[in-house]
């Protein structure tokens, strides 16, 4: 097996795929990406055997097609430091494999390919296709509000859903709680509900450019997959029942305060730097004209900050863990923010007053 290529050909796919590597594995072949010559064509494949991603190169094939599987993070970390443009060329000998470039030269060691493992094929039962871009949005909307490392597993992932010619994105941490989601009127899709692990997710999101480029999606029962022109993503599912949100989505609200977004999480980021390190709890007062936010540490220091709103209801006070809040309006597009709330014990729903596409729901903290 001999193959060149130019470094910048062999850069990209192997960036795209060095995500799925498994860093602290007891199995030796996870560490190694998968490089498959047949004809001119180059494959690379890298898995931890919860998610798999596959990238494709064009070679100079000089010799017999084959496979090997290299370690990952040396050969990433030797092509990096080449010059750019540099020829690279690739020939396996024994359990070596030998790197050419210019006066350059480096003998990885390899593992047998029949060693590597390889996600089961599969037929995806419900499939659609997506704009690269609206499906960025689905999952940046929500992301933040994954948990991480709960003992309710199923919340240590995001809920996709598809019916008829929607899809939303549902994450929740039992403390908050975000909705998104898209119409596409080209779309007619059966009512089905995966989620697809943490890990997964920050992946889709490094792997996905905010671009008008059409993707294809594939959900299974036990797999996700994503398809473009450049790679192909599989992730395992989470195997649970997501809770049913619907049934805690506050119906109550009978109080609504809009607001610009910039001027509230200024107020925001400066009053939660005085906040409890810990719970980041922060007071909202709510008044006719008014908005205070007041927040205090065990220090004893306090911030106080005002905020002109229009509020005509009775005065109203409920306390929040500022850090929610603050994902939230990082999360929201528009440039004013609508509140609508209830009671200084109830849940409060926040969204984007124009586009009403993403939905919050930040539960009142007791301070």
């Amino acid at each position: 097996m001999k193959f060149s290529l130019n470094r910048e050909l062999l850069l990209k796919p192997l960036l795209l795929v060095s995500g799925a590597v498994e860093r602290k594995s007891t199995l030796p072949i996870l560490s190694n990406i998968l490089l498959d010559v047949n004809g001119q064509s180059l494959t690379l494949t890298a898995t931890d055997l919860e998610l798999e991603m596959v990238a494709y190169a064009e070679v100079d094939n000089q010799a017999e097609d084959g496979k090997v599987t290299v370690p990952a993070r040396k050969l990433l970390d030797i092509c990096k430091s080449l010059p750019e443009n540099s020829m690279l060329t690739f020939e396996s000998e024994a359990d070596v494999i030998k790197l050419s470039t210019g006066r350059s030269k480096y003998s990885l060691s390899t593992l047998p390919a029949t060693d590597f493992p390889n996600i089961e094929e599969w037929r995806g039962d419900v499939e659609f296709k997506l704009l690269k871009s609206e499906l960025l949005r689905l999952i940046e909307s929500t992301h933040f509000s994954m948990a991480n490392q709960d003992v309710r597993y199923y919340l240590n992932g995001m809920s996709i859903e598809t019916e008829n010619n929607e899809i939303r994105s549902v994450a929740t941490d039992g403390h908050r709680l975000a909705i998104c989601k898209i119409s596409n009127d080209s779309l007619s899709l059966p009512a089905r509900q995966v989620i697809v692990p943490r890990k997964g997710i920050l992946e889709i999101i490094r792997l996905l450019d905010p671009i008008d480029e059409e993707i294809q999606v594939f959900l299974g029962s036990n797999h996700i997959r994503i398809i473009d022109t450049e790679f192909s993503f599989t992730s395992k599912l989470v195997d649970g029942r997501f809770p049913d949100y619907r049934r805690v989505l506050p119906r109550n609200g009978d109080k609504v305060m809009e607001t610009n977004k910039d001027q509230l999480r200024q107020v925001l980021s400066r009053a939660s730097i005085l906040s409890n390190e810990k719970f980041k709890g922060v007071r909202l007062n709510f008044a006719n004209s008014l908005l205070k936010i007041t927040a205090n540490n065990p220090e004893q220091e306090q911030a106080e900050e005002e905020l002109e709103v229009d509020f005509p209801y009775d005065e109203l006070e409920i306390g929040f863990n500022v850090s929610y809040v603050l994902d939230v309006l990082s999360a929201i597009k528009d440039p004013m923010v609508k509140f609508t709330l209830a009671d200084a014990n109830s849940s409060v729903v926040i969204e984007g007053s124009d586009s009403g596409e993403a939905l919050y729901v930040v539960m009142p903290m007791r301070l």
